[in-house]
Order: C-alpha cells, then structure tokens, then sequence
C-alpha cells in the first residue's frame, strides 16, 4: 500500500493520522499492519465476489463467512455491525475484522454515522483496538460514489478523533489508481479546513443539563425533569429533541449542544438504543465524561433494555420500570450534584 496524504490531529498531545493509501486491504503490509479491518456486506450475504473486499480477502484465505458464524460482539441490532474473534492466521496485517450489514442502508452520511457509531463500542469496550483499517465503504457492490463516500468518512474522522475517539490512526484505502486525482483532491480539501486549536472559555456552561431522551419516554422524562425542577429551581435543562441531519456523517448541531451543558442526563429504555441521534448523543457526552475530572454523564436506566457493554461502564440510576418513586430518586441524585 502506499500512502498518500494524511491529516494529523493533536487530542491532547498525542498526535493521532487519518491517512489515505491506494493499496490492496486485503494484503496489508507488515509495516501498515493494523489492529481493525472494516468490512460491509448485505444483510447475512458473505458471498464472495469478484470485486469485494470480501472476495479478495477469501481468495487469501479468510472467510468472512466462518468469522460471522462465531462472533465475539454482535451489534447489528444497534449499529448494524459485528466484531470478530481474534484472527491468529499468519500473515494478514490485521488481527480483527469489523463487519457492517445494516438491515436498511440510507444515504452515504448515514451509511458512514452508523459505522463510526460500531467503532465507538468496539473501541471503547473490547479488545484493544488503536488502528483501523477501511475501504470506501459503500462504493463497491452498493455502488455509492467514491468521491461522497470519501468526503462523508472524513467528515465523521475528523470531528470524532478530534473529540476523543481512542484511535491513534485511521487508515482509508481505495484501489484503483484511476481515481487517485479526484480522492486527492478531496482528501487535500478536507486538510485545508481542520479546524484550529479550542479557545478556553471561563464559564461555558449555557445549561445544567443536557436530557438525551426518546420521544416514546416523554411522560417518564417529563416527571424527571419536573422533579429535578422542583428541588433546583435555577437550573437550566436543555430538553429539545434534535433530529439527525440527514446530509451529514457528523453532526455539529448535536456537538455544540451538549458542548454547551455541564451534565449529560441519558435516559435508557429501549426506544433510546434504537435511535440513532440518541446514540450519537450518548457518544458526545461520553466523550466528555472521559476527559473530564468531575464527571458528565448522569445515566438513568428507565426501561429493561439489552444495554452494550460500554454503556454499562458508567454508573447509572435505576428507575426500571418506569417507577415514579425510583424516577423521584433519579432526579434528587442529579439535582443534588448540580
């Protein structure tokens, strides 16, 4: 493979790449060997055909079909992707394979949000995954264009790495030297525009609480922050629900939101787990929790739900089944830590 371009971002003085190669990914170098190869494919459809990534990686002896049979993670109900077991075949120049078969597949941004949303879990919670590998997904067998995809993968990187996602270097890879000039260029557009180092603020809280909550929990959430309310008058909730824009793998309207609130309050159920701006809403805010010293997220676990692993790193209340008393005690616990 031979590199391109990259894009260097420095998150808190560890310099992390987004690089774009022209190679094969299914023979990895030694020297560009990774920890994560991202593959896609249809809906439980393995077949390997001549101009997959899939195929070629069966030509060389590893079966995405055997890997799905015995999966170390499963996430396809919440993010349309699964995780390997580790790979011990000698020679491959990746030790995990990360497979994206969403049962409905939307536009290229989508396509690209719910990817970046299976590298979140499977970074955050699982093997230790520093290095990812992927092709232009989407531009293959489902025909998207490569330039879109391209400028969609960049878009989500970027703004991901530069918030805290826990990957040192991510490695995009196309194959056709036919269409070196234009990814190039894209690739060139989007370096020119990074965005400059954060100026501190001294106070930039505009909201106490940030509530991250699922239309179909309204009246559970409602008591919530009623109550909350009551025991701190001053406090100032953000409670709008945003909608994704459709027409963007990143979404900044989200970011500068919750950006702007001291403590994220996300409201479990299984309503929040099938949504996709909930989601990237749990996301940010982990994020944030992270690297903070005090603390962001406030989970409230409302409903029984069948929770991923890296949601259950982070303390949450208990307020299943919806129970007003335990919803009551929900909201004195997070009131008394504004």
């Amino acid at each position: 493979m031979q590199r391109i371009d990259e894009i260097v971002i420095d998150y808190q003085g560890a310099r992390r790449t987004i690089e774009l190669f022209i190679g094969d990914l299914s023979a990895i170098p030694a020297q560009e060997a990774v920890d994560l190869l991202l593959v896609s494919a249809f809906p439980n459809d393995y077949t390997p055909t001549r101009t997959s990534l899939i195929g070629a990686l069966d030509r060389r002896g590893v079966s995405v079909a055997k890997l799905a049979r015995d999966k170390a993670v499963d996430l396809r109900n919440l993010t349309g992707c699964w995780l390997s077991k580790e790979i011990a075949q000698a020679g491959q120049g990746f030790r995990w394979i990360a497979c994206f078969e969403p049962l409905r597949r939307g536009n290229p941004p989508e396509v690209v949000g719910d990817i970046f949303r299976s590298i979140i879990a499977f970074t955050t919670d699982g093997p230790p995954i520093r290095q990812v590998a992927m092709p232009l997904v989407a531009a293959g067998d489902q025909h998207n264009p490569k330039e879109v995809m391209l400028e969609a993968i960049l878009d989500a990187a970027v703004n991901w790495v530069s918030i805290g996602l826990p990957v040192d270097r991510i490695k995009i890879v196309f194959a056709d030297p036919a269409d070196a000039p234009s990814l190039k260029d894209i690739f060139a557009r989007a370096k020119s525009k990074l965005p400059g180092p954060a100026v501190p603020v001294a106070n930039p809280w505009r909201f106490d609480l940030f509530i991250s909550y699922s239309h179909e929990d309204k009246g559970e959430v409602d008591l919530l922050v009623k109550t909350i309310r009551e025991r701190r008058p001053t406090s100032r909730i953000f409670l709008d629900r945003m909608e994704l824009k459709l027409g963007a793998a990143w979404q900044q309207h989200l970011f500068e939101a919750i950006e702007a609130s001291r403590k994220v309050v996300t409201v479990f159920s299984p309503p929040y787990l099938g949504s996709k701006v909930c989601l990237e809403e749990y996301n940010i805010g982990h994020f944030r929790h992270r690297d903070s010293q005090e603390g962001v997220l406030r989970p409230v676990y409302l409903r029984s739900a069948s929770l991923p692993t890296y949601m259950k790193l982070i303390q949450f209340v208990d307020a299943r089944e919806g129970d007003p008393a335990k919803l009551s005690k929900a909201a004195e616990e997070i009131a008394s830590d504004l």
